[in-house]
């Protein structure tokens, strides 16, 4: 006879898995499975795809990929990963000052699309600088002398936080502040619409977790440091300053801060024109 959990239909949620989620995550973990859902972790940019072809129902996904797909996602309510200032972990390392690097090769990550578009934005449109743009790897900024910067995402610039090439580094959330005066949110929480309307309690009890994580979360911030810090490796006290800089809610300075992102994407073509965001209710 053929076993019930056999006949399961499991979502699936995905989760970077870089340590700025590791608020949310190591309690998920500590708590075990929901029942009913899957994890895939992976980079921003596997879990946008999975996400837009369905092989994800809800994840953490970066703010460029929801807003490409704004009419196909709702967003779960009151989270995100975003920052107010210096966030440590999107950082541009350039041999010269970020001023002159008009017509320099600037490699680019291939993790994340958020970050390497807000990366346009400040370089083009804020500083009015046009580089030369290229994916690439850090390798390559010390090797090709034509190469002039780099831009690092989640842990690896945080690794490079100790590099001591003498290269110069350019905050990109603290950029983005000083020339909007707003939080930047890197990522949200997104549902695809047709798993809400297929399985709405089991999102009501992904919502309800995800919540729980992010209280405990913020209760144990120390103790998660401590455990996570070594992944890097960093010393325990700047991890937990680095959390610290997380910031994982949604608050409405946050709202208008992506939207204004959203503004300015679409301003610079080929960007829909994001006018809300649509929350579920949960």
């Amino acid at each position: 006879m053929e076993s019930e959990t056999s006949h399961v239909q499991y979502a699936r949620l995905g989760i970077v898995n870089y340590i700025n989620t590791s608020q949310i995550y190591v309690p998920w973990q500590e708590i075990g499975p929901l029942n009913g859902w899957e994890v895939e972790e992976g980079a921003p940019t596997l879990l946008n795809r999975h996400l837009a072809q369905g092989k994800l129902d809800a994840g953490c996904v970066s703010s460029y990929a929801y807003g490409l797909n704004a009419d196909r996602y709702y967003i779960l309510p009151d989270l995100s990963i975003s920052a107010t200032g210096p966030v440590w972990s999107v950082i541009l390392l350039s041999k010269v000052p970020i001023e002159e690097l008009n017509e320099k090769l600037v490699l680019l990550t291939s993790q994340s699309a958020t970050s390497v578009n807000l990366l346009h934005i400040i370089l083009e449109d804020f500083l009015g600088i046009r580089p030369i743009f290229r994916t690439g790897n850090f390798k390559e900024l010390s090797a090709n002398p034509v190469a002039q910067a780099y831009l690092a995402i989640g842990d690896e610039a945080l690794r490079l936080r100790s590099n001591r090439d003498n290269l110069f580094r350019s905050d990109l959330a603290k950029i983005w502040l000083d020339h909007t005066g707003l939080p930047f949110v890197f990522a949200v929480w997104a549902i695809r619409e047709e798993s809400w309307i297929a399985w709405p309690e089991k999102i009501r009890l992904l919502h309800k977790r995800l919540s729980e994580c992010y209280h405990k979360g913020l209760k144990e911030l120390e103790r998660i440091s401590n455990l996570v810090a070594p992944r890097i490796p960093m010393a325990s006290s700047d991890c937990l300053e680095y959390l610290k800089d997380i910031e994982l809610d949604f608050s409405g300075k946050k709202q208008q801060g992506l939207l204004h992102f959203f503004r300015l994407l679409y301003d610079r073509g080929d960007f829909p024109k994001v006018f809300r965001f649509c929350f579920q209710e949960i």
